[in-house]
């Protein structure tokens, strides 16, 4: 605090307090127990016939000081900062409202003024000022409509929360008036930490390359409500904070998700429009589909808050959410720089963030900051929301754990580079697909269990450094009409907001073929059909599914693939090599193990291989000693009836004996 606004603030405190004390002599004067040590406590038999008797006013009109203003213009001509002007310029209070708002604060700058209004109140217990004594010591008139609406819920003090009425049971004019801390902070420093917005505020990063001129001269010409369109890959928040910036404010940006369930939200939206006119800022709050979900009034005490604001949200603007018109705007792409090397789709904020928990991850592991430390800090970025719904899975596979043909595997690597140079591609080349085609990307793996579907999509989420969240479908499918299609929403929405790549494991289920509708049960299933291809289509992250039987597929879903590989039942060669891959030497198998013959004799895929190891490895384990060729056949015999086939000698040959 400056010691021109230390000392301005000293002399209204002064001069308020020789008001008090000329208050003081009147209620003396006209007293006639003055002298009583219990005065206040009670009233006596000789107070009584007086009570209603006509009173003199404790004092004149408010008039400032001439000295005491003189001396705060001189120092604003210098360019120091008066504090008590300053949010009273802030909130448009005129010399009255200034002075009452100094009334009410009066005790919490300096405790003698508690006493003083105790013995004003004719009450010891009334330490602050109430609504009747602040405007006498204002000289207002206590029945003019004009003077008692300033501390209405109306007034300009009340309506911004400068001042709280407390005691609300009481006539109006006993009510008690307490000025909260946050304001005391900035009457007094300049500055103020509300435990109300605090937690909300959310920083935003202007970035150069971000155009936000649009909205800058929006608000320049006084529009006081901008409404601006979120969406995907788009550079929301730095549009804004820009935006703001050029038009020379500051940015209040609150996250209002972290709302508590109870919340006043019309008491949050107060606060955050007192904190944005202290700090001179704009207000920003979003996204809006968060205030929507608790109710249309959530969303207008922030709409009309009285403030200029900027409303972010990823739904189309409702006339019903303000009574303003808002100016609505759309944000541009994130720059290349954010979208570019690693496929993540990270806002600049998100990317800051990323970039301070690789720093952190790098410092812990003793290393310089490297490509795995910066994948991990964007991963860090993901919502947790979606882990609600899916099995999240950090990949620790790679192209060389992957035992399949070379085209298969060129096709895995081609998804991998569609998303890694598709923001070059459809953004900076311009080829994006019209007709609301998204920037996500869609594959199938198809091809009979065990193939290795699964675990080619890990690979390919490990190759990009992202995660892979496998969808529950039990999570999705739901007999009731209607309640697939809340849930696919619920899991694309959350989808999202992660970083990703995302699995539906036997797709079929719900990419069916739509069939004739026969009843409204087929009219209902092929209504979900439809909408989870138009959702789909519209996603912009990267989703991978998995069927076992292509044919069941709707054709539909299929045309609107970028890509579908199939996994082939592995040949002689590609099985030697997974019973290679899942029998490694260091498992200690015995001199008898032969895996060419296992290769040659069961048509079995990976997965089935990898049962069988494992099986064998425990029955080995049971009696402590090394996997031999009996607990392999014996595991292999287990799996055949797992499938439903049978054990024919023609298949196990000189082992068919021991099973």
């Amino acid at each position: 605090m400056s010691a021109a606004s230390t000392a301005h603030l000293v002399d209204r405190l002064a001069d308020l307090r020789r008001r008090v004390l000329a208050a003081m002599a009147v209620r003396r004067a006209s007293d006639p127990s003055a002298d009583d040590r219990f005065r206040g406590l009670y009233i006596t038999d000789e107070q009584a016939p007086g009570l209603l008797d006509d009173r003199p006013p404790l004092v004149g009109r408010f008039d400032p000081d001439p000295e005491i203003e003189r001396k705060a213009d001189a120092a604003e001509r210098t360019g120091v900062a008066v504090n008590l002007r300053g949010v009273a310029r802030a909130f448009g209070l005129d010399a009255v409202d200034a002075e009452i708002l100094l009334v009410a604060a009066a005790p919490d700058l300096d405790p003698r003024f508690e006493k003083a209004y105790g013995y004003l109140h004719d009450d010891v217990t009334r330490r602050r000022a109430s609504i009747g004594l602040a405007l006498e010591l204002c000289g207002a008139s206590l029945l003019a409509a004009a003077d008692r609406e300033r501390l209405a819920p109306d007034g300009r003090l009340v309506r911004f929360g400068l001042v709280v009425v407390e005691e609300l049971d009481r006539p109006v004019l006993t009510r008690s008036l307490r000025v909260p801390d946050v304001v005391i902070e900035h009457l007094l420093a300049g500055t103020g930490h509300d435990p109300v917005v605090e937690p909300l505020r959310t920083p935003a990063v202007p970035v150069s390359e971000i155009d936000g001129e649009d909205l800058a001269r929006a608000l320049r010409f006084g529009c006081r409500l901008v409404y601006v369109h979120d969406r995907l890959g788009a550079a929301t928040l730095s549009f804004v904070a820009g935006g703001v910036l050029a038009a020379g404010s500051a940015a209040l940006v609150l996250d209002v998700e972290r709302l508590p369930a109870g919340a006043d939200v019309a008491a949050v939206a107060q606060a955050a429009t007192r904190a944005a006119r202290l700090e001179g800022a704009v207000l920003v709050a979003g996204p809006v589909e968060a205030l929507a979900e608790r109710d249309l009034w959530a969303v207008r005490a922030f709409a009309e808050a009285d403030v200029a604001t900027v409303l972010i949200g990823s739904r189309a603007w409702d006339p019903a959410w303000s009574r303003q018109t808002p100016l609505l705007l759309h944000p541009p792409d994130i720059p290349g720089d954010f979208a570019a090397g690693l496929p993540f789709r990270l806002t600049p904020e998100q990317a800051e963030r990323a970039r301070a928990a690789a720093e952190l991850h790098a410092t812990a592991m003793g290393e310089p900051v490297r490509l795995l430390h910066l994948a991990a800090g964007a991963r860090a970025q993901n919502a947790s929301g979606l882990e609600r719904l899916a099995l999240r899975i950090s990949p620790a596979a790679g192209f060389d754990d992957l035992v399949l043909p070379d085209a298969i595997v060129r096709q895995l690597r081609d998804i991998v580079a569609r998303v890694r140079y598709r923001s070059r591609v459809l953004g900076e080349w311009g080829m994006r697909r019209a007709a609301g085609k998204g920037r996500g990307v869609t594959a199938l793996f198809a091809g009979d269990s065990g193939t290795g579907k699964t675990l080619s999509a890990e690979v390919v989420a490990g190759a990009l450094g992202l995660d892979l969240y496998v969808i529950d479908l039990a999570t999705v499918v739901d007999k009731y009409i209607g309640e697939t299609e809340k849930n696919l929403d619920r899991i694309f929405r959350e989808a999202d907001r992660v970083n990703g790549v995302l699995l539906f494991d036997e797709a079929d289920a719900i990419f069916g073929k739509r069939s004739e509708v026969h009843d409204a049960r087929d009219r209902y299933a092929n209504v979900e059909v439809a909408y989870l291809l138009q959702r789909m289509e519209r996603f912009d992250g990267i989703a991978v599914l998995t069927t076992n039987l292509r044919a069941n597929l709707d054709d539909a879903f299929l045309r609107r693939l970028d890509a579908l590989v199939d996994f082939p039942t592995p040949d002689e060669p590609s099985r030697r090599l997974l019973w290679d891959r899942h029998l490694p030497r260091h498992l200690l198998i015995g001199e008898d193990v032969d895996l060419d013959f296992l290769a040659r004799a069961f048509d079995l895929p990976g997965g089935n291989i990898r049962n069988i190891a494992v099986a064998a490895a425990f029955l080995a384990a049971a009696d402590d000693r090394l996997i031999s060729m009996v607990d392999l056949i014996r595991a292999t015999a287990r799996e055949y009836r797992k499938l439903g086939r049978l054990c024919v000698e023609a298949e196990f040959g000189p082992y068919f004996t021991i099973v």
